[in-house]
């Protein structure tokens, strides 16, 4: 899991200028860096580098405004325009930083020094918007992952973790391949359970995704006896951890084999601490969570048969995107049920589920004849590369032209960059000039694109 390639990027790498010092403050233990003459000048430079890194990228911002826009048009819960006060733009004092992560009483401990400053400024002053999102998205996701990390023993506030993984989107691809809110790499996700196929990614199901996550950071744990060092394991991996700590002479502390991780994963276990204090604290900074069409309270149904989830839409009259939002692992809108063999849990609004139940036969044979002729799954060949084709939408072929990157186009049609990706088989965002990609737009904004692509008949 390479967090340079996921939703928030925060390698900060900080350049070996001295050795940690330690202090007692307030009874609390504080670690910071001991920094040689002109060091302020190179601070300032890795600060900006970490807030130009923190951005996020084109898949993400296009994902937000897709997912929340239709909740800001009509919900006056969206927070007005705030004008920051001089104490929130300057942040609070280290004291009360240090009260603040002492008070969350977590086995994982809220160490406090410059690196988790950095990152708490970064969150709560320069990225109060994306905190905002992630807060409304929280409130959904928060309950699922505290629940499976209660199940199996694990510090709750492990459910951080998605914060800087994948910015609470479950459909984050990294450029290397890591996917879903816990961004497991595919052999990763093999490797602890996760179904993986042409239909399916359990990688992107929040539920599976999580417990997944929770064994692998349970074992890491084993390997370790230290929760950092377990948390900087999941970013890069245990060799390399254990290859820091045989350059540190032994050492098993964070602390002090910092320097011999990672460069990206220097930046990992600062970036926990300041996504905990960010998204507890966010109400002390003026940060209100942005609404989100998830809904509050969601539970599963059993599906037995192939079924389209515009069967379900259309049948139980419910929007298609909060069922896609519900069950992101469904690449082509398609659970892959067997009738006599392999079932599949299907996300709803809890209100919804008794309706499912009643209308059970009338949502399979739904159109029946259009999405499953002979009551057989599309194969992915006649079908498009990936993601869902949108109900109601025009296909265009584009032609790729010097300069473009996978996001300017996805940007240029409206698109999500991870729907592009999907239609075209892209692992990464990697295309070449004259490379033909396929684009599905909504048919009301069709015309508009019209001498940009091709439209197909």
């Amino acid at each position: 899991m390479r967090l340079r390639d996921i939703a928030l990027i925060i390698a900060i790498g900080m350049p070996c200028v001295g050795i940690y010092a330690q202090e007692e403050a307030d009874g609390e233990l504080i670690q910071d860096l001991a920094y040689d003459e002109g060091s302020a000048e190179e601070d300032s430079l890795l600060y900006e580098l970490a807030d130009s890194q923190m951005q996020l990228d084109s898949m993400l911002t296009e994902w937000y405004k897709s997912h929340t826009q239709l909740m800001v048009a009509t919900n006056d819960l969206v927070p007005d325009t705030l004008v920051l006060s001089d104490s929130i733009i300057m942040g609070v004092s280290d004291d009360v930083y240090v009260q603040r992560l002492q008070a969350l009483q977590s086995p994982i401990p809220m160490t406090y020094n410059s690196q988790v400053k950095k990152f708490i400024e970064l969150y709560i002053v320069r990225r109060r918007e994306q905190v905002e999102r992630m807060l409304g998205m929280s409130r959904y996701y928060f309950p699922l992952f505290e629940e499976v990390l209660d199940a199996n023993d694990m510090p709750l506030e492990l459910k951080f973790l998605p914060i800087i993984e994948s910015a609470l989107n479950p459909r984050a691809l990294s450029r290397v391949g890591a996917s879903g809110l816990w961004q497991f790499m595919y052999y990763t996700g093999k490797q602890h359970g996760l179904e993986i196929t042409s239909f399916v990614d359990e990688r992107r199901d929040p539920y599976k995704a999580s417990q997944a996550a929770a064994k692998f950071l349970r074992d890491l744990y084993s390997i370790f006896g230290d929760w950092y060092l377990a948390i900087a394991a999941y970013n890069c991996g245990p060799g390399n951890v254990n290859r820091a700590i045989a350059r540190s002479g032994g050492q098993r502390d964070f602390w002090k084999i910092y320097y011999h991780l990672p460069r990206e994963t220097r930046g990992y276990v600062p970036a926990f601490i300041a996504a905990a204090y960010a998204m507890t604290y966010a109400n002390e900074h003026q940060i209100k969570a942005l609404p989100s069409m998830l809904p509050p309270v969601s539970d599963t149904v059993m599906v037995v048969k192939p079924l389209h989830l515009e069967q379900i839409a259309k049948t139980l009259k419910v929007s298609l995107d909060v069922i896609r939002e519900l069950n992101p692992q469904y690449r082509h809108d398609i659970i892959p049920a067997t009738e006599g063999g392999k079932s599949y849990a299907l996300r709803l609004p809890v209100e919804m589920t008794f309706a499912f139940a009643q209308q059970e036969d009338s949502v399979y044979a739904c159109e029946r004849a259009k999405y499953f002729p002979d009551n057989k799954i599309v194969p992915v060949s006649e079908a498009t590369y990936g993601g869902y084709v949108p109900a109601n939408s025009v296909h265009f072929i584009y032609t790729v032209k010097d300069g473009d990157v996978p996001g300017s186009i996805a940007k240029k049609f409206g698109v999500r960059l991870s729907d592009l990706k999907y239609w075209n088989g892209m692992r990464k965002n990697i295309i070449r000039i004259g490379q033909k990609l396929h684009i599905y737009v909504p048919k009301g904004k069709a015309d508009r694109y019209e001498g940009m692509a091709k439209r197909v008949k």
